[in-house]
């Protein structure tokens, strides 16, 4: 059915045209015209990303869908995309994200909205093509590019501090741009090739690949965001709109631990093995010190922010501790760990969107994110408190929600190498218990103190719709994680196999 359909490029594409064609018609007296197209378009995008999902060949693990043709003939540049079982699933929660930011931004945005449903459309793109990108400086150009949008977003449409918010983010995350280049220029030259994947062939010798590793590491590190370089992200959610700390919190902090996966554990795999303790560490360390910095919080989006941070902490624990497995000759809990750490980049996409899309409704009505100023919101809300309370359940690490499966096997990986360290990493679900439910209880429950809490409305039908998609999105790949397992399963082998296990071990098989 795909075989001349370029599928690929309309995922990249088409968000990106009808972003366009939205500022072509922009026009307050065209608003209606302009929320149709945004909603058209990114509806669109994620049912091409739905069929991209029917198409692929589930039981291999060879990129699919490839496109390639030549770009910068002078550099050997190409314009170059595939896909496998990791970058999938991504590109589809990447769709369905737009699809519920444009939804949740229906009536929210008076100051010119026809541009900011098209900086969200533009964004959407850009980000599918890093995830689909095998050339690596196509992928660097659509890493860089997809900063502009996000910088917009929050530098127009954010709080009273958007400013200083947009610059911090934007200074953080450009600086350890400039080491990925350096790092993706020396492997071109090294690999004769822009190639991602002619880059994993390459042998490099064990001091370049320390050097290399820490290139890496510090760009995607900051894009995690990894501890200590975490302290633009508070900040950004905070100033952002309710659909950028969405699609932030969803999908850009997701392209650090891709990063990770794409470039430095197969690129430089001797240096990863070094360094994988200091890694898993940093991880425990966002797990439980930026656990307990949630529970000091009373602003409910820095509090969700927080949490962000050390729920992918669990990520890259899941990517790290593969090594120390892998040291081990334990290679089914090292895939385990990596599918873990996988599951969990995929549900903390739906349930910190849903959490942040809670407090923009919360907000939206009381124009207030201090825990303190609410209280007995369930007595005026009860619609909204039920999926609030499934997404802090989720957000918890409920068994049955799509947040216990993931930390679940990582956990689990991570008790093959060491009692403490999953010891530790279990940390997280009584954190994420603590500091969720305490701010459920606090906003939800007791008496109505505040006046404004009594003036409350409940959900309407546009709301309603947005939270039973990420209702059913949790709930459905916390009862049944089997077709995103089995998606991935074939790559993450593969990935193990002739990336890590054939370069660290004499004995490695690739097949």
């Amino acid at each position: 059915m795909l075989e001349n359909l370029p599928i690929l490029s309309l995922l990249i594409w088409l968000p990106i045209f009808g972003a366009a064609l939205i500022i072509f018609v922009s026009g307050q007296e065209k608003l209606q015209v302009t929320q149709w197209l945004a909603l058209l378009t990114s509806l669109a995008t994620f049912i091409l990303s739905l069929i991209a999902i029917n198409e692929f060949d589930s039981s291999r693990y060879y990129l699919q869908f490839i496109e390639d043709k030549s770009w910068i003939e002078t550099l050997d540049v190409r314009y170059s995309l595939a896909v496998d079982g990791i970058s999938l699933p991504l590109i589809a929660l990447t769709s369905l994200m737009t699809v519920i930011v444009v939804i949740s931004s229906w009536n929210n945005i008076k100051l010119r909205a026809a541009h900011y449903l098209a900086a969200f459309l533009i964004m959407c793109g850009l980000m599918n093509g890093v995830f689909a990108a095998t050339d690596s400086i196509l992928f660097y150009v659509f890493w860089e590019a997809m900063l502009v949008p996000m910088f917009l977003i929050i530098g127009i449409w954010g709080g009273p501090n958007r400013i200083y918010a947009t610059l911090k983010f934007f200074i953080y995350t450009f600086f350890g741009s400039v080491f990925l280049l350096i790092a993706l220029i020396y492997l071109g030259k090294q690999a004769d090739s822009f190639n991602i994947f002619k880059m994993h062939s390459l042998l490099i010798e064990s001091d370049t690949q320390m050097l290399l590793f820490f290139a890496f590491l510090i760009a995607f590190a900051i894009k995690v965001p990894m501890w200590p370089v975490h302290t633009w992200l508070p900040d950004a959610h905070v100033q952002a709109p309710t659909g950028g700390s969405v699609i932030l919190a969803a999908i850009m902090l997701k392209m650090g631990t891709y990063g990770f996966i794409r470039f430095m554990m197969p690129i430089v795999p001797d240096a990863s093995l070094d360094m994988a303790n200091v890694m898993i560490v940093l991880s425990l360390i966002a797990v439980a010190y930026i656990g307990f910095v949630a529970l000091a919080q009373n602003d409910m989006k820095k509090l969700i922010a927080y949490s962000s941070i050390a729920h992918m902490g669990f990520v890259t624990l899941g990517l790290f501790i593969s090594f120390s497995l892998l040291a081990e000759k334990q290679v089914d809990a090292a895939i385990m760990g990596v599918q873990g750490a996988l599951i969990q980049m995929i549900s903390h996409g739906f349930i910190s969107g849903a959490l942040f899309l809670c407090i923009g409704v919360l907000y939206d009505r009381m124009h207030s994110r201090d825990i303190s100023d609410y209280g007995g919101v369930i007595n005026r809300m009860p619609q909204f408190a039920m999926f609030f309370m499934i997404f802090a359940m989720a957000n918890a690490g409920l068994p049955g929600t799509s947040g216990f499966v993931g930390e679940f096997m990582v956990i689990l990986a991570s008790f093959q190498v060491s009692f403490w360290i999953a010891a530790i990493g279990a940390l997280t679900l009584i954190l994420a218990a603590a500091y969720t439910l305490w701010m459920y209880k606090r906003v939800m429950f007791g008496d109505v103190a505040n006046e404004k809490v009594m003036g409350l409305e409940d959900i309407n039908m546009r709301e309603t719709i947005v939270f039973i998609l990420l209702a059913l999105m949790v709930l459905i790949f916390g009862l049944w994680p089997a077709p995103l397992l089995d998606i991935m399963a074939p790559s993450v082998q593969h990935f193990i196999d002739c990336n890590l296990v054939s370069k660290l071990s004499p004995e490695g098989m690739c097949s």
